[in-house]
């Protein structure tokens, strides 16, 4: 485990400065300045790339070193999450784009693959070797590869090295539970971090410390912890449309993550990416699984801003899971500068290490995230290359269904199995039944 310096408020304490920080804390959650792009107009001297906001940064270097090499200029486009999904879609729908590359996340590709070029050929053994495998199989659809990883990300853990190191409580740790006090990399060891650590630290009578958080309100820690449960087809088989979300792995996950509740702030049902990485940062949680970018974003106000670890995402019965949350560059079948953009995205890839040293630091391929193994600010990246190596660390179904199974789905039934009470089996059942009727 590594150290990291890093960084709504539902516990009474003032806000910090999170309004940048919860603006980037999730590529896929959607941010940035939207815009209107120019028309492609078949000149190979401009090309046009759109992206959502957070993605800019990441691209940004890269698109002024193939200026500076080829003479070509990319202006970069961004666009609100949603209002990138709509520009994309409805442009491939009509078939007259006006960009040359679009920038697309993993959960659009299956949708957005009619209208998209394959681009088979960038696809070398090489090539393939140094991305993870998830990425590999995300990047097709059908027969055909029709996108190029950009960036990715997973969660991984988070936890407070004030706690974890300190004396007392590694005494009375191993006192409790009978082995030493370290980084949690299991389940059950992690739920007994979050036991332990959830207390009144003031004396007042009220706890105000608690071991971990449980996200409601958001599907992908779930999904997380169904991948390390050992299930091999997350919700369903895409191939198939076979419903897998009731079987014993989805249970058993969806139990393991409800157990944790007691030693998490109340309103689990309401609680998203942001308002967890809140408490965290405002020394509220002791450990939190998160995005791994959220490594460079640590306010300086943070009181615990010296005093984070990191390490991989924590392990189930099937081994070491995070979903990978991956942004790929993609081509219209009906662009203009189809030769061009393609030399664009497959300079991207070469170059993928620049894009590292941005506000957001990710990458895609391994060895970009090796390149910076030993340098200061970047202790996140072995947990996260860790947690993307795994076996089980599986990307979402290939639907085109899959944000209406999110969305009136998975969500609202997360929300219901975090409330007291809650029959997992019934609510599993019930998601399947939906589920069945959305992809029939």
């Amino acid at each position: 485990m590594t150290k990291l310096r890093t960084r709504d408020a539902r516990r009474g304490r003032a806000l910090l400065a999170l309004t940048s920080v919860a603006a980037a804390a999730v590529v896929l959650s959607g941010c940035g300045a939207g815009g209107t792009a120019p028309n492609a107009t078949g000149d190979s001297k401009t090309l046009t790339v759109v992206v959502e906001g957070g993605g800019k940064a990441e691209l940004q270097p890269v698109a002024d070193l193939y200026k500076k090499e080829t003479g070509i200029d990319v202006s970069l486009v961004e666009l609100p999450y949603a209002g990138l999904y709509d520009r994309i879609s409805s442009e491939l729908k009509a078939g007259s784009p006006s960009f040359d590359v679009a920038a697309v996340d993993a959960i659009w590709l299956t949708a957005f693959a009619p209208g998209l070029a394959p681009i088979d050929d960038l696809f070398t053994d090489d090539v393939k070797s140094d991305l993870f495998g998830g990425l590999v199989t995300e990047a097709q659809s059908g027969d055909h590869f029709v996108g190029m990883p950009v960036w990715t990300n997973s969660e991984i853990l988070f936890y407070r090295t004030d706690l974890f190191d300190d004396e007392k409580n590694k005494a009375d740790f191993e006192s409790k539970y009978g082995y030493p006090l370290a980084a949690p990399t299991t389940w059950e060891q992690y739920k007994d971090a979050a036991e332990f650590f959830t207390r009144d630290t003031d004396g007042d009578g009220k706890v105000d410390l608690y071991g971990t958080d449980v996200k409601g309100a958001v599907e992908t820690e779930w999904l997380a912890t169904v991948s390390q449960a050992g299930e091999k087809q997350m919700v369903l088989d895409a191939s198939t449309n076979e419903v897998t979300i009731d079987d014993a792995a989805h249970k058993k996950a969806l139990d393991y993550y409800i157990s944790l509740l007691p030693y998490a702030p109340s309103g689990a049902a309401q609680l998203d990416w942001a308002g967890a990485q809140n408490l965290f940062y405002q020394g509220n949680l002791a450990m939190m699984r998160f995005w791994g970018h959220a490594y460079r974003q640590t306010p300086a106000d943070s009181p615990i801003k010296d005093d984070i670890g990191v390490g991989p995402m924590i392990a189930g019965p099937g081994g070491i899971a995070g979903v990978p949350g991956a942004w790929y560059l993609s081509l219209p079948s009906t662009g203009k500068n189809q030769d061009a953009a393609k030399k664009f995205i497959q300079f991207a890839y070469e170059h993928n290490d620049l894009s590292a040293d941005t506000s957001l630091g990710l990458v895609a391929r391994k060895s970009a995230f090796e390149s910076k193994n030993g340098t200061a600010g970047f202790e996140n990246f072995p947990a996260l290359v860790e947690t993307l190596e795994s076996p089980q660390s599986l990307p979402r179904p290939a639907t085109s269904n899959w944000q209406e199974i999110v969305d009136s789905v998975l969500t609202p039934m997360l929300q219901k199995a975090v409330e007291p009470g809650a029959d997992t089996a019934k609510l599993l059942s019930d998601a399947k039944s939906q589920i069945e009727s959305i992809v029939k």
